[in-house]
């Protein structure tokens, strides 16, 4: 028997007044489950914070000793931490986590497992807002990663929580955009960006119009900026590609109306018959007419791999 080859890995864990997340976020990590994954050290880089921060994560180091905090006094940018983290991170695998995210329970070993292929250089995970969508803005930041998530399984485009070999020191100070960046320098030295479905992060998305604009404007800049300066272009800057993935959800939109206005049909000449039964023939289905359709539970699973059936059932397992 071949014993079990274990990929080491460091993570690292961008924060700036994250309170409200950072202990979850912590717990998260150390919860995972890892199988042919090591998470070596935990390294929270805390720029500029001015909450408990930092005092939540010293309190984690305590339960922990792969948690290290390392503090910069003035908030320098996110690409300033990543570089605090580059620096003090031993691994030759790296991964990068936004500090108001939390992972999924096999995340990190969907993600970092990826590595076993000499060929890939970075790995992406699957981003899954949790904001509700009953209010319109929730809807679009829903809406959003859901075409994301359609135009990652084509072409990667990550963030938030990426996986990436070590083949570079540090990311310029003036890149905005990190994570595409990376995208952009393991792409050079030929390795291969990949995407991990089955790897779910979860996020909170813009909650007011003002903050859904200011996020989308930024991004927009920074990867204007990467393009002009650097010559990379993400994969949601291709106009063709995203109006693609536009029109599918608005033929998805027509086709809801569609089906909406069906149902309504069926259910109203079901229930007419349902008042014939009942009123004309005095029967009141005690022994029914069996739906023979209904008879099996069958299961099924998503494209990442989560299971959407009942959660009283075992998960389906991808083989």
């Amino acid at each position: 028997m071949t014993e079990r080859q274990v990929i080491k890995c460091s993570m690292g864990i961008t924060a700036h007044n994250e309170e409200a997340n950072i202990g979850q976020l912590l717990q998260a990590v150390l919860d995972q489950r890892l199988y042919t994954v090591e998470i070596t050290e935990i390294i929270v880089v805390a720029s500029g914070c001015t909450d408990r921060t930092e005092e939540i994560v010293r309190e984690y180091m305590q339960k922990d000793p792969r948690i290290k905090l390392f503090v910069q006094e003035k908030r320098e940018g996110k690409t300033s931490a990543i570089n605090v983290f580059l620096r003090h991170a031993h691994e030759d695998i790296c991964v990068l986590e936004s500090g108001d995210t939390v992972p999924h329970e096999d995340t990190i070993e969907n993600m970092v497992r990826m590595f076993a292929d000499p060929a890939v250089g970075m790995v992406g995970a699957h981003k899954v807002p949790v904001n509700t969508p009953d209010h319109i803005v929730g809807y679009l930041s829903h809406l959003r990663l859901k075409m994301e998530h359609q135009l990652c399984l084509e072409i990667p485009r990550l963030g938030e929580l990426i996986a990436f070999r070590k083949v570079f020191d540090q990311i310029p100070p003036d890149v905005a955009m990190d994570e595409a960046f990376v995208e952009a320098l393991v792409i050079r030295r030929g390795l291969q960006v990949r995407y991990a479905p089955d790897a779910v992060v979860f996020n909170m998305g813009p909650e007011t119009v003002s903050d859904f604009i200011k996020q989308r404007r930024r991004n927009h800049a920074g990867h204007l900026y990467l393009k002009e300066k650097y010559g990379y272009e993400v994969s949601s800057m291709n106009a063709f590609r995203v109006m693609k993935l536009a029109l599918s959800e608005i033929w998805g939109a027509i086709r809801l109306i569609w089906v909406l206005g069906v149902l309504a049909v069926l259910e109203g000449y079901s229930r007419l018959l349902g008042w014939w039964d009942y009123k004309v023939h005095k029967r009141t289905h005690v022994v029914w007419d069996i739906a023979w359709t209904t008879k099996e539970v069958k299961r099924t699973v998503d494209a990442s791999g989560i299971n959407i059936t009942s959660p009283h059932l075992p998960p389906v397992k991808r083989k």
